[in-house]
């Protein structure tokens, strides 16, 4: 849904850029396009709603550059049908996202003024197959799985095994493993029996992952 000059000339360069990181599914841009970025995004900072960069939100938190999260769900391979977990909501853009290309979108985050906000978000937009939970995510949901894709936007600093239970058979996980103070490497964990077949798709530095709820945000 994008609306006025600005918010065109947004989403037309991160298009380039994706074209250009040859990112260019159609149905992952029709998502895209279709969810309202600029209404996830805090009003001092919606200029910059379709850029590459990090953006900061409440609680201290922040939005992942438009262009890491396209790469990184190109790389969940959504389809019709399949289940989803995110840890980290945010500010629940990319769950909206992939509620448009999934059928079951269930996000978690620790932060309940986040938790709030994005609810808010999705009852505005219209989503009915997108969940959030206030709750740890450091260990998954266990009690809501097998899910069969999960996608994880902090890091953790060595292989999430904890997660492999919660995977459908050849289900994928997509997350930042390495030291919390470094860079770490986007692995793509793909569930092979009990196990996980590893493929490293790229660099990030996102925050590692914290245990527990915010007692007070």
């Amino acid at each position: 849904m994008i609306n006025g000059a600005e918010d065109r000339e947004g989403f037309a360069a991160f298009l380039l850029r994706l074209r250009g990181n040859g990112i260019v599914t159609k149905d992952l841009v029709a998502a895209f396009e279709a969810t309202p970025r600029r209404a996830f995004i805090p009003g001092q900072w919606q200029s910059l709603s379709w850029s590459d960069r990090m953006i900061p939100i409440e609680c201290g938190e922040a939005i992942e550059g438009a262009d890491l999260q396209a790469a990184v769900l190109l790389a969940l391979d959504l389809q019709p049908g399949v289940r989803v977990l995110e840890i980290g909501t945010g500010t629940g853009f990319t769950a909206a996202v992939m509620a448009r290309l999934a059928a079951r979108v269930v996000t978690v985050e620790r932060y309940k003024t986040l938790t709030e906000l994005a609810r808010q978000r999705f009852e505005n937009i219209g989503l009915t197959n997108a969940f959030i939970r206030h709750a740890d995510g450091g260990n998954g949901l266990p009690g809501e799985g097998p899910f069969d894709r999960i996608v994880v936007w902090t890091a953790f600093d060595s292989l999430p095994r904890p997660f492999v239970d919660q995977l459908s058979s050849g289900g994928v996980m997509i997350a930042p493993i390495g030291p919390g103070e470094g860079v770490q490497d986007v692995a793509k964990l793909t569930k092979v029996g009990s196990r996980f077949e590893r493929e490293d798709i790229g660099q990030v530095r996102l925050q590692p992952i914290a245990k527990g709820v915010a007692a007070a945000i």
